[in-house]
C-alpha cells in the first residue's frame, strides 16, 4: 500500500502541475480584462465567448488555424508517401548499402534540426518556395522521415515473409505486395507515425518563423505569437488565452481519441524491435 502511494503521489503532483496552467488558461479565455486583473486565479463570473470571436475575427486566428491544418495534413501525407515504400525497401529488399542507408536514417535522428535551418532557408529562397506553405510542408515531412522510417521498419520486419512469397507465387507485383499486404498489416505503425507527425507539425514554431514572412501565411504558432505581442500594448489578454485554447484543443482531442492506439503502437514497435 505504501509502495503504491509512494509511486502514485509524485505522478499525481506532476499531473496537477501540468494541468493547472492549462485549466487556468482555459478559464481566462472566458474572462474579461477586468476580471483577469481583479481575480486572475478565480472562476469567470460568466462564460463569455467574446474573446473567441475577437481572436477569430479581429486577430485572424482563423487563418492560422487553416494554414496549420494545411501544412499538417500535407506534411503528414508526404511523410507517409515517402516513408512507407522506403521502409519496405530497407527492410525487405536486399541490395548493397541497405544497412548503411538505414543507419544513415537512424543517425539523422540524432542531428539537431537547427543545424539545417540556414541551408534550408537559402535553398527554399533559391527555388522560389520561401514564404510558401507547400514548401514548409515539404520541410516538415522530410524532417520527420528518419523517425517515420525507424518506426515503420520495425513493424514491417515483424511480418512473416511467407505471406509475401505466397503473394509473389500467385503473380502479385512488388507494388501490390507493398500496398495490399504489407501496408494493411503495418497499420498500427502507420497510425502511430501519422498521429505523432501531425502533433509535431501542428505545434511547430521555429521553422515556420524562419521560412514564413507574410502574415497571411502565418501558421497557428506564429499567429498566437503575434497576438501575444499585441496583447502587451492592447491588454487583449482574454483574446490571447482564447487563441491559445483554440491552438491546444485539437491536439488534446486528437490525443484523447487515439491515445490507446499510440500507446499500443509504440509498445508493439518496442517489443518487435
Amino acid at each position: 500500500m505504501l509502495t503504491r502511494i509512494g509511486i502514485r503521489l509524485p505522478l499525481i503532483l506532476w499531473s496537477l502541475a501540468v494541468l493547472y496552467p492549462i485549466i487556468w488558461m482555459i478559464l481566462g479565455s472566458f474572462k474579461t480584462n477586468a476580471e483577469i486583473y481583479a481575480n486572475p486565479w478565480g472562476l469567470p463570473e460568466s462564460f463569455n465567448f467574446q474573446n473567441f470571436f475577437d481572436a477569430w475575427n479581429n486577430y485572424n486566428i482563423d487563418l492560422g488555424v487553416f494554414n496549420s491544418l494545411f501544412v499538417t495534413v500535407l506534411g503528414t501525407v508526404i511523410a507517409l508517401i515517402l516513408a512507407v515504400p522506403t521502409s519496405y525497401a530497407i527492410e525487405r529488399l536486399t541490395f548493397r548499402g541497405s544497412t548503411l542507408l538505414f543507419n544513415l536514417y537512424i543517425s539523422a535522428m540524432m542531428i539537431p534540426m537547427v543545424l539545417g535551418w540556414i541551408p534550408l532557408f537559402f535553398l527554399l529562397m533559391r527555388i522560389g518556395m520561401l514564404d510558401n506553405l507547400f514548401g514548409l510542408a515539404i520541410v516538415y515531412a522530410v524532417s520527420q522521415l528518419p523517425f517515420s522510417i525507424f518506426v515503420l521498419t520495425t513493424f514491417m520486419g515483424s511480418i512473416p515473409k511467407e505471406l509475401e512469397e505466397s503473394a509473389s507465387i500467385d503473380g502479385m507485383s512488388p507494388y501490390g505486395i507493398l500496398w495490399k499486404i504489407i501496408t494493411p498489416l503495418s497499420m498500427s505503425g502507420i497510425i502511430t507515425v501519422t498521429i505523432m507527425n501531425a502533433i509535431q507539425f501542428w505545434n511547430e514554431y521555429f521553422m515556420a518563423l524562419i521560412f514564413l514572412q507574410s502574415r497571411e501565411n502565418y501558421t497557428l504558432g506564429l499567429a498566437v505569437d503575434f497576438i501575444s505581442r499585441e496583447a502587451v500594448y492592447t491588454n487583449a489578454w482574454g483574446t490571447l488565452f482564447a487563441s491559445l485554447t483554440i491552438a491546444i484543443i485539437p491536439i488534446i482531442i486528437l490525443y484523447a481519441i487515439f491515445q490507446r492506439r499510440i500507446s499500443k503502437g509504440m509498445t508493439e514497435g518496442a517489443i518487435k524491435g
